[in-house]
């Protein structure tokens, strides 16, 4: 591949991904009008035509890992897991 085309698949992707942004923005919009209607609803679910529409609680357990590290230094690095990824940028 040549540098010219090189640029223009990195010049596609960057502005791909400036539209996935304002795609992404959007979304989060509409998502903000729906839940504001469940809360003035006072309601958890909603349904709309084909679409059940939750704004739900839920729960999840994580451990302090800050804490663990501060109280029990040997057993988090014990338990400590090192991994490694690639990472794919365009500036």
């Amino acid at each position: 591949m040549t540098i010219v085309e090189i640029t223009s698949k990195a010049r596609q992707f960057k502005e791909l991904q400036i539209f996935i942004k304002q795609l992404e923005e959007e979304a989060e919009a509409l998502k903000s009008v729906m839940i504001a209607e469940l809360e003035a609803q006072n309601t958890d679910t909603l349904q709309a035509d084909i679409f059940t529409i939750k704004w739900t609680v839920y729960k999840s357990n994580r451990i302090d890992t800050t804490a663990l590290k501060n109280e029990l230094p040997e057993i988090a690095a014990r338990y400590t897991k090192s991994t490694e990824a690639k990472r794919f940028q365009v500036a």
